[in-house]
């Protein structure tokens, strides 16, 4: 296990989009759950937070897996009760083998 892996402390489905023809000559976006995954999310800053109080703001969370887990840019993370995270960007750290981070975005739902 990788030197991270006691501190991924959830688990995560993640979901990935694919393009299918619609038979209309256009096509459809659908969405297929690939994996659940253990993960870490690190908590917002109290400023994140307070900005994401907003209807609709966008919330910036940090993801941390295991390395080599298959978690792809344009992928959603779905943990149950949240409003999915969206993976914009995929880093490794400078030491290979050390963990895999996904930098997100989640969309705030309206609470009116």
């Amino acid at each position: 296990m990788s030197r991270v892996g006691r501190l991924l402390n959830r688990k995560v489905p993640v979901w990935r989009s694919s393009t299918a023809d619609d038979g209309g000559g256009g096509q459809d976006t659908v969405w297929a759950q690939v994996a659940t995954v253990r993960a870490r999310r690190s908590q917002p800053t109290a400023r994140e937070r307070q900005a994401a109080d907003q209807a609709e703001a966008r919330l910036d969370e940090t993801w941390y897996f295991a390395p080599g887990t298959d978690v792809r840019r344009g992928d959603e993370l779905r943990p149950p009760g949240r409003a999915p995270a969206e993976v914009f960007a995929i880093f490794e750290p400078s030491q290979d083998g050390t963990y895999l981070r996904a930098d997100c975005t989640v969309r705030q739902a309206d609470s009116s």
